[in-house]
C-alpha cells in the first residue's frame, strides 16, 4: 500500500506534536489502577513497531527456564492447542474487512501495518509433533486448510472446534491423526459483517457442554452506528452439540482470549479496550466473566467511568457496568491467556500467563512480551511478572509479537509469535 506524501507528512507532523510527557503504562496495572484524565486529540501518539529478524537471538526467559523455536516459517500463527497425545495445533490466518471511515483510520492502518508480518495468512491448522519427547517437534504438517481466518481452538472427547472469523466449525478427531479425515461441520454462524475486530476467541467448559466465543466490536466507540454492533462486543455461550447460543456477557469491547480456571471452573478473558482517550487510557484487562453482566462498552470504561463521546449517551448503562478484575496497562494489546500448572515451578504455579502483542498508539511502546499474573484464592494477587521478553529490543526494533499462550501439561508454555511466524516453547531446566 502506498500512502500519499501529503498524508505521510501529516501523520509524521501529528506524531511529533504528540511526543513526550507520556506516563509509564505499567504503573496502571493491578486491581485498582489510578486512571488519568482523558486526553483528546486529532490523532493518538503512534509508534511504528519496526520489524527485524531474530537472527541468533531469541526471547529472554527467567533463570531456570529455556526457550526454543519449535516451528518456523508459519503463516501468521495466532492461537495454539495441545491435544491429548501432546501434539500441538496452530491456527494461522488473518481476517477482517472493515472499511476505513476517516483519514485518521487510513493513517492508523498504515502505521499498524508497518509492525505486522507481510506473509499471507495460512487459513489453516498446522500440527506439530515431538514423537520421541526430546523437545524437538520434527513433524510440521497441515492438519486442515481452506479455513476462514481461524483463531479460537477447543477440544473435548474426540471433537475439535475451530472458531473461524465467520463460524464455529467442528472436526471429528482420533488420537494420533496428523490430518483431518474430512471437511469440518459448521456448528453455528458468527457475526462477520464488517468484522472490524475479526478474531473469535474460544474455550470450552470442562464437561464439554458449552463453548464460549468472544466477539469483538465493529468500531472503537460505536462510530459506525450501534445497529452494526448487534451481537458484538460480547461473549456467546454455545451449546457444543446443537449450536444454540445466547449472550453470556456483554459490553466487552474486544475479548481476544478466553480460558477456564481449572480449580474453580470460572471463565476468564483478556480484553482490548478503546482508543483515543490518551496514551494511558483505557486499560486492557484480565477479568472473570460473570454470566449476565455488562462490562461497559461503549458507554463506560473500567467500571462506571463514562465515555461521553458515545452518542446517544446512556447513563443507565454506566451505572450497571462491572469493573474488570485486573488492569494489564493501556494499549498492551493482550491477545493470549492461559492458567498455569504446578509443573511450571513454584514461582509460576498459580496464576495466568498473558500474551501481549504490543502497542501501536503510544510514543512510549508497551507490551511486546508474555507476563505472569499471580493468583491466590481464585483471584489475581500481586504485581505481574515478566516471563518472556525481548520481542521488542533495546534498539527499538521488534523481532516478535506474542499472541496466543498455551500451557502444555508436560510443563511448558507455548507462545505463538505472529511477526516472526514462529512458535516458541518455554520449559523449566531439569
Amino acid at each position: 500500500m502506498r500512502i500519499p506524501y501529503a498524508l505521510t507528512s501529516l501523520s509524521l507532523a501529528l506524531l511529533l506534536s504528540a511526543c513526550g510527557g507520556e506516563a509509564d503504562s505499567e504503573l496502571a496495572r493491578g486491581p485498582d489502577p489510578k486512571l488519568p484524565s482523558p486526553e483528546r486529540g486529532l490523532l493518538p501518539s503512534m509508534k511504528i513497531a519496526e520489524p527485524a529478524e531474530w537472527g541468533d537471538s531469541k526471547p529472554t526467559v527467567p533463570d531456570g527456564f529455556n526457550v526454543t523455536a519449535i516451528a518456523t516459517d508459519l503463516k501468521i500463527p495466532r492461537q495454539t492447542l495441545v491435544l491429548p497425545n501432546g501434539d500441538i495445533l496452530v491456527a494461522e490466518g488473518r481476517g477482517g474487512n472493515a472499511a476505513k471511515l476517516k483519514p485518521k483510520d487510513v493513517i492508523a492502518s498504515y502505521i499498524k501495518a508497518q509492525g505486522n508480518t507481510k506473509v499471507k495468512g495460512g487459513n489453516r491448522l498446522t500440527l506439530l509433533r515431538d514423537a520421541d519427547g526430546d523437545g524437538k517437534y520434527e513433524t510440521q504438517t497441515v492438519f486442515a486448510d481452506n479455513l476462514n481466518a481461524p483463531y479460537g481452538l477447543a477440544f473435548h472427547d474426540g471433537k475439535l472446534y475451530v472458531a473461524n472469523q465467520d463460524a464455529v466449525v467442528r472436526f471429528d478427531y482420533q488420537d494420533g491423526q496428523t490430518q483431518a479425515s474430512a471437511a469440518p461441520t459448521k456448528l453455528v454462524d458468527l457475526p462477520s459483517a464488517i468484522n472490524h475486530h475479526w478474531t473469535k476467541a474460544m474455550t470450552i467448559s470442562p464437561d464439554g457442554r458449552y463453548l464460549y466465543v468472544g466477539i469483538g466490536s465493529n468500531s472503537n466507540i460505536g462510530e459506525r452506528g450501534m445497529e452494526v454492533e448487534t451481537d458484538r462486543a460480547m461473549i456467546w455461550q454455545i451449546d457444543a452439540e446443537t449450536g444454540m447460543h445466547k449472550p453470556y456477557a456483554t459490553g466487552v469491547r474486544n475479548p481476544t482470549a478466553l480460558t477456564i480456571q481449572p480449580e474453580t471452573g470460572q471463565l476468564w478473558a483478556v480484553a482490548n479496550e478503546r482508543d483515543e482517550l490518551g496514551p494511558d487510557l483505557v486499560p486492557d484487562y484480565l477479568t472473570s466473566i460473570q454470566e449476565g453482566k455488562f462490562y461497559g462498552w461503549p458507554y463506560a470504561y473500567w467500571g462506571p467511568n463514562p465515555d461521553k463521546r458515545v452518542q446517544p449517551f446512556k447513563p443507565e448503562m454506566v451505572d450497571i457496568a462491572v469493573k474488570p478484575d485486573y488492569s494489564l496497562g493501556s494499549h498492551v494489546a493482550a491477545l493470549g491467556v492461559d492458567f498455569s500448572i504446578p509443573e511450571m515451578g513454584e514461582q509460576f504455579a498459580n496464576g495466568a500467563f498473558v500474551g501481549e502483542h504490543g502497542s501501536w498508539n503510544r510514543d512510549n511502546p508497551v507490551g511486546y512480551k508474555v507476563i505472569f499474573v499471580p493468583f491466590a484464592n481464585g483471584q489475581p494477587a500481586g504485581e505481574p511478572m515478566d516471563f518472556a521478553t525481548g520481542f521488542r529490543g533495546e534498539d527499538g526494533k521488534t523481532r516478535g509479537r506474542p499472541v496466543g499462550v498455551t500451557v502444555d501439561p508436560k510443563g511448558a508454555v507455548i507462545i505463538a509469535d505472529d511477526l516472526a511466524n514462529t512458535v516458541w516453547r518455554v520449559t523449566r531446566n531439569q
